[in-house]
């Protein structure tokens, strides 16, 4: 599957993502930072790789309608996580990626659930 890390992410998080052996992209790696949410919804729907991000902003799925994309996934962490607890919640989504598709789907991945908006066909 084809992702693009935002600028959160660091090398460890992106080692986890190729050892699964996904495409992956960063923001940082393509000179993003500093985009806009919404530049950021538009690149990742054009290039069809799944936005992957801690901002809560895009979570809002009257400006990012999941229907449009090929899944935007926010990892919700608590103030001030460790790099540990980033990875294991990045594991817990690579893990129910096996199980679960991902396309048109918003997936909100707190530690020990993730939720899941899936888009409606007449969206």
């Amino acid at each position: 599957m084809k992702f693009k890390l935002d600028e959160n992410f660091g090398t460890r998080t992106i080692g986890i993502f190729r050892s699964q052996g996904h495409d992956v992209e960063t923001v940082a790696s393509e000179s993003l930072s500093g985009s806009t949410d919404s530049q950021l919804f538009e690149i990742c729907r054009k290039e069809q790789r799944c936005l992957v991000t801690l901002d809560l902003d895009s979570s809002d799925v009257t400006r990012f309608p999941p229907k449009a994309t090929n899944g935007v996934v926010v990892i919700r962490v608590p103030r001030n996580p460790s790099s540990r607890l980033l990875e294991k919640l990045v594991e817990q989504f690579l893990d129910e990626l096996t199980r679960t598709s991902l396309n048109k789907n918003q997936w909100i991945v707190e530690m020990g659930r993730i939720r899941i908006h899936a888009a409606e066909e007449d969206e």
